[in-house]
């Protein structure tokens, strides 16, 4: 989080000792110092070209004048300042929280209740800037900090009286593309006021409840323009939060709420008489995996820094002489990528002059090893989040989150992920839309989608941009393995589903003849579960194939002629949980107790309401493991984190984005780090999953290995639910 001293800096400012080095950028540096009074203060200072610019050294002035008459528990304080130094410099109160752009890039979107909590807070923060007659004019969630008592509201950097005149250019844009209002899209200077600050608040509170901005990233320009002429995207939004938001995002400022609204519309109605200060605040406002990040930085903050120098620079000594020069990595500018996420305590001061930020530290656990931030790369997921595989969506989300989560929290980690969610619906529009937002913003690999639709759309997208599409559920023949060379399935191929049924037929309960109830409704996918046991009779017997029409809803014939085979087992080859149901009473019916099985497709509510009696002790052979019983650690992380149990798939997700984690692992020690290096690498690494071993074939099929153990799983139908019995090659 802290850099130590260099050669240049001195060793006090205005009374104050410096302790490190926040941060730096093109308009000054940013020190942890202790007062005379051994308080410790972030002192921000400005060079002296630019301090030579009247214009400038006017801005300054009017920050410091505007934030030292502003008060109130959300906001930071200046403490000391000198407007008219050769180097100019102002000392604000030190708070070690992370920002709110490191936390939801971190964490995801963040929960209801906390939203609220935050966005009542800014609200009342605002609300004591503009009694004061200010417009901070750049509320973003890099200018917020998260404190364990509440947010902080930071950087005047480009505030200004209201009806002052400006002091940029008529057609300067003042603020951050994403998070200000029209008018200041627009430069229209005259109209930016209180209601700018409000709509800047809508865009705050979209991002933090869905982790996505409402009108989207990518070149300024094009964001400038959706934030003028688009209506804001808040399909993640939660739809308690929807009505105000959208009230702060209207384009015409007189239609806005203004602060006080908006807080008193925030803050839980039974609470509206009691207004928060920081003496009672509520308790577990954040999330708890938050909650401990704020707490530990908060602890760190007290392990203060012993002033340090290089240790080729020695007072009296000239650093010529001395063979060991700094390392040219401490000095060259962060990347893009690395300055994803702003730093926690050094965010608290940032450059000032056109609302340029000073990108400081960030990372839970320190730096890189050379004093610098930990690089923060943007991982993507795209997945059906509202329609008919939201279930699914859901579930693979959370566990991508919770691995990002618990990859960020571990100690000695040499990178940050950052998870980036969008919900494409399935629908092919979206999901292109939601292939050129990752491109755009060179996600360094992406998740998804789920749906056979999505992932057509999106793949030659990814492949173009040379981005990895890992799959994490889905295994669609319609995509072109060979034409989609950064296309790579986590899951075990679906061609391979006869795998686990053979192997219980012939290990577990040995049959010497096998009937399969060919449903032609299946289409290929149903043909080839046929067609491989027909090719592959369990125990080296026999199998006999029994059609049933794609538009008969009778099993019985198909039932009767399986029996006169003298069947011992019964292979269902349908992929419709009602039309299993059928076939299951139909067997039942004909007195048949031997063995039925099926595939993961017809595991659903539907089969085990309508099957009733005649569908317990049905098997399934499943690409998936049962998310409850991979890991005790996993199942109540999960629950922590989300309030309920672990869904279908999530393990694998979880499992995906460790094989990526690895990746940039082994990329790193060559440091070649970019999404097509990442895309050809997942194809050379082996991870130890929580679900399954995850190595990739050597063919052009971009699938697992499946020639490895322990990508298929059996489950039974017991109950009203759906027992997991283990790997196929484990059950006995």
């Amino acid at each position: 989080m802290t850099q130590r001293l260099t050669a240049d800096d001195p060793d006090e400012i205005g009374g104050h000792r410096l302790l490190a080095r926040l941060g730096a950028g093109g308009m000054g540096v940013v020190y942890l110092a202790r007062t005379a009074g051994g308080a410790l203060v972030a002192l921000k200072t400005i060079r002296a070209e630019h301090a030579a610019d009247p214009a400038f050294r006017t801005r300054f002035r009017r920050e410091v004048t505007a934030v030292r008459g502003l008060t109130g528990p959300w906001l930071v304080p200046i403490v000391a300042a000198d407007t008219e130094a050769i180097e100019p410099w102002l000392a604000t109160q030190f708070v070690p929280g992370p920002s709110l752009v490191e936390t939801v890039d971190g964490f995801g979107a963040l929960p209801v209740a906390t939203v609220r909590t935050l966005g009542s807070r800014l609200a009342d923060a605002l609300t004591a800037v503009h009694a004061a007659g200010v417009v901070h004019r750049d509320v973003k969630p890099g200018n917020i900090l998260l404190a364990l008592d509440g947010p902080r509201l930071i950087d005047f950097g480009i505030a200004h009286a209201a009806g002052a005149t400006a002091l940029t250019a008529p057609d300067a844009v003042m603020g951050t593309p994403g998070f200000l209002a029209p008018e200041q899209a627009q430069a229209r200077a005259g109209e930016v006021g209180p209601p700018s600050d409000v709509f800047s608040l809508g865009c705050v509170l979209a991002y933090t409840a869905s982790g996505r901005r409402p009108f989207g990233t990518g070149y300024a320009a094009g964001v400038l323009f959706r934030t003028v002429h688009e209506e804001p995207d808040l399909a993640d939004v939660p739809g308690e939060l929807q009505a105000l938001i959208r009230g702060c995002l209207a384009k015409d400022p007189t239609r806005r709420p203004t602060a006080v609204e908006a807080a008193a519309a925030l803050r839980d109605p039974r609470a509206l008489l009691a207004r928060e200060t920081p003496d009672a605040p509520k308790v577990h406002w954040l999330p708890p995996a938050v909650l401990r990040v704020v707490a530990e930085r908060s602890a760190r903050a007290l392990d203060v820094p012993t002033p340090q120098r290089p240790s080729w620079h020695r007072t009296g000594d000239d650093p010529a002489a001395d063979p060991t020069p700094p390392h040219p990595k401490d000095a060259r500018p962060p990347t893009r990528r690395r300055v994803l996420l702003m730093g926690s305590a050094a965010a608290s001061v940032v450059a000032v002059g056109g609302g340029a930020t000073a990108y400081l530290a960030a990372g839970r656990g320190g730096t890189d090893g050379s004093g610098g931030p930990l690089p923060v790369y943007a991982l993507g997921f795209q997945a059906d989040l509202s329609g008919a595989n939201k279930a699914d969506g859901v579930a693979q989300e959370r566990g991508a989150r919770l691995a990002v989560e618990q990859h960020n929290a571990r100690a000695g980690i040499t990178f940050r992920l950052a998870l980036h969610t969008i919900d494409d619906q399935g629908e092919a529009t979206r999901a292109k839309q939601a292939a050129r937002r990752f491109t755009e913003v060179k996600a360094i690999a992406v998740l998804g989608p789920n749906t056979a639709t999505a992932a057509r759309a999106a793949g030659a997208l990814y492949q173009n941009a040379g981005t990895a599409m890992v799959l994490i559920s889905l295994d669609d023949d319609g995509l072109t393995p060979s034409e989609l060379r950064t296309l790579r399935v986590t899951r075990a191929p679906e061609s391979y589903l006869a795998l686990p049924l053979v192997s219980y037929l012939t290990s577990v309960r040995p049959v010497d003849r096998t009937a399969v109830i060919d449903d032609r409704a299946a289409g290929r996918t149903g043909s080839v579960l046929t067609n491989a046991i027909a090719r592959t009779p369990p125990h080296e017997g026999t199998t006999s194939v029994h059609l049933v029409a794609a538009g008969s809803d009778d099993f019985a014939p198909a039932v009767r002629a399986a029996l006169a085979a003298e069947a011992q087992a019964v292979v269902f080859g349908g992929t419709s949980p009602e039309r299993a149901a059928r076939c299951a009473r139909a067997l039942a019916e004909a007195g048949f107790t031997g063995p039925r099985l099926g595939t993961w497709h017809i595991m659903r509510p539907a089969f085990l309401q309508q099957a009733g009696t005649a569908g317990q002790d049905w098997l399934f052979g499943a690409p998936f493991t049962d998310p409850g019983s991979v890991s005790r650690t996993f199942r109540t992380a999960y629950r922590a984190r989300f309030g309920t149990a672990p869904g279908r798939w999530s393990p694998e997700a979880y499992d995906a984005v460790g094989l990526v984690a690895r990746t940039l692992e082994r990329l790193a020690e060559k440091g070649d780090i970019e999404p097509e290096a990442v895309a050809q690498c997942l194809f050379d690494v082996t991870y130890q999953g929580l679900a399954k071993t995850l190595r990739f074939a050597t063919d052009d099929t971009h699938s697992l290995d499946p020639d490895r153990d322990g990508l298929y799983f059996l489950f039974q139908a017991k109950g009203n639910a759906f027992q997991f019995l283990g790997r196929d090659d484990q059950v006995t």
